[in-house]
């Protein structure tokens, strides 16, 4: 009796094949020392703990590249098959799977959110009414920059997908409906159950369905999983007086995570190489796999971003968009693709140049905001201006100089004279505050002190201060942005209401504390 394979199985025996033969090209002698001095003067500048680097020329790997630990003194060193945290590199995976149920005819872009999920809902009912799948993926959808992120980090939390769509109504809007680009990750958890609900499995079981299994990215996780089983999984790590920390490091058992659409996969090099050459020098199967129609909407630009001094100074660069998970511009007149990530201590970068067929990915799994930017320039001026003399030290030198800058015309204020409120102080206030997207926290003495908690992110905990005639919160975790805290008589019937906002008005976005709205619903226990 012959055997008879299905369709859907041989496309995924092909490609599984495709993404596991050797596509690397002997790069030559000098090439191989350019890049390793690009890699080793980012070590040594940014005195990284690991990090794992290939390129791509025309359509081949010429080079990899990994160096340091999983965790720092563990003496588990990187390799290829090192799992890190790709964070929002994710959204282009999300996307694509969209892109598959497209193909499919599953679902289609311009279709209303509320096809899927009816019970989705933003702050302005018309825009609820007419909010595409497309506009969960451009970041123009009204919500302020991070808005509603404290939903999802810091990790481990208890908000679920089902709090997040509930939760985006109570959100204002920070500018108008398809106006301007605002970066936000709460959509793209949105648009993981519209694919949810399109393709009839959870979330996780369709990208491993639909895109890890199909592409022989074997390595890449996503959902819950065993950490020794798979084995090889870099950590996260802080600096603490020029040493490298781990922080927030894995469970034997890791869970699945709310964030995952936006930001919650994670792969090693080889697999993130293999990405890349699907979307560089897609193989018939992989055409198939995804159309060449798919592709060019997943790429092509819909939303403006502003092009910023740095950017048109280094790059030469004139216009720069988002597509549906991946960012774009002008380079030295060449077009580039990429996307970064970053979460708490990992940082990575995919960066495509398609007319070259070409392009980079890195990954580090340590503190490297500055040193990410330093290294994608290098690599990207390999390509676009191989003139170019300017190595990692001028980079950083110039971002140093520009981190003075700011810093000389910073409006953070001076904390050094903070104390410890006592509980008499601060009786008025004290009890239990609610938020209708964020939930409950308390304000209650413990310990002579009054401390913070929110009852669905237990990270989210730490002391009320006192700077003058203000009050702060300084968090247990140093890793969250401290916040001040602006509380408001009760009046007219009305309860105590409670404000907060970042000390540092320019940190990081994802604290969003400036988007909650707390009114006082009981006492201390």
């Amino acid at each position: 009796m012959p055997i008879v394979i299905k369709p859907r199985l041989l496309l995924a025996a092909v490609l599984g094949l495709g993404c596991t033969l050797a596509h690397a090209a002997t790069p030559t002698p000098a090439e191989s020392r350019t890049f390793d001095k690009i890699v080793d003067d980012t070590i040594a500048r940014y005195h990284l703990p690991g990090i794992a680097v290939g390129v791509i020329e025309n359509g081949q790997i010429v080079y990899l590249r990994t160096a340091g630990e999983t965790v720092a003194g563990s003496g588990q060193k990187i390799t290829p098959q090192t799992l890190f945290k790709i964070a929002s590199n994710s959204k282009a995976m999300t996307t694509a799977l969209l892109g598959r149920l497209v193909d499919a005819g599953k679902l289609h872009w311009d279709d209303p959110v509320t096809k899927y999920l009816p019970q989705f809902r933003m702050h302005d009912p018309w825009v609820t009414a007419n909010m595409r799948v497309a506009d969960l993926l451009t970041h123009s959808s009204g919500l302020p920059e991070g808005g509603g992120d404290l939903m999802l980090w810091p990790e481990p939390n208890a908000f679920t997908r089902a709090d997040i769509i509930h939760g985006l109504a109570y959100i204002r809007p920070g500018y108008s409906f398809r106006s301007q680009y605002q970066y936000d990750n709460l959509l793209y958890v949105v648009a993981g159950e519209v694919a949810a609900a399109a393709g009839g499995a959870s979330y996780e079981t369709l990208m491993h369905r639909e895109v890890f299994e199909p592409l022989g990215l074997s390595r890449c996780q996503v959902g819950a999983w065993n950490r020794d089983a798979v084995g090889n999984v870099a950590q996260p790590h802080r600096q603490d007086h020029g040493r490298n920390v781990a922080i927030d490091e894995d469970a034997a058992l890791i869970p699945a995570i709310t964030s995952a659409p936006a930001g919650g996969i994670r792969c090693d090099l080889d697999d993130m190489l293999s990405w890349a050459r699907n979307w560089l020098v897609p193989t018939p199967a992989q055409l198939a796999w995804l159309s060449p129609t798919q592709r060019q909407i997943l790429q092509a630009p819909h939303m403006l971003i502003p092009v910023s001094t740095q950017r048109r100074a280094w790059d030469n660069a004139h216009a720069m968009a988002y597509g549906y998970g991946w960012r774009m511009a002008d380079v030295d007149g060449e077009w580039n693709v990429w996307h970064t990530g970053t979460l708490n201590g990992m940082y990575s970068m995919l960066s495509l140049l398609p007319d070259r067929r070409s392009g980079f990915v890195f990954m580090i799994n340590g503190e490297a905001d500055d040193a990410r930017t330093v290294l994608g320039e290098v690599l990207t001026k390999h390509f676009t201006a191989p003139g170019d003399t300017h190595d990692v030290n001028w980079y950083a030198d110039a971002l140093d100089r520009a981190a003075k800058q700011h810093a000389a015309t910073s409006s953070m204020p001076d904390t050094s004279t903070q104390r410890p409120v006592a509980p008499g102080e601060v009786a008025t206030w004290t009890g239990i505050y609610r938020d209708p997207w964020f939930g409950n926290i308390s304000l209650c003495p413990r310990d002579g002190k009054v401390h913070f908690a929110a009852m669905k992110s237990p990270k989210l905990a730490g002391t009320v201060m006192r700077i003058g005639k203000r009050h702060l919160v300084h968090w247990d975790d140093s890793a969250d942005l401290d916040a001040w805290l602006d509380f408001h008589a009760a009046h007219d019937s009305q309860p105590i209401t409670l404000r907060m906002a970042k000390l540092d008005p320019k940190g990081d976005f994802s604290s969003d504390y400036e988007d909650l709205d707390f009114q006082r619903v009981g006492g201390c226990r």
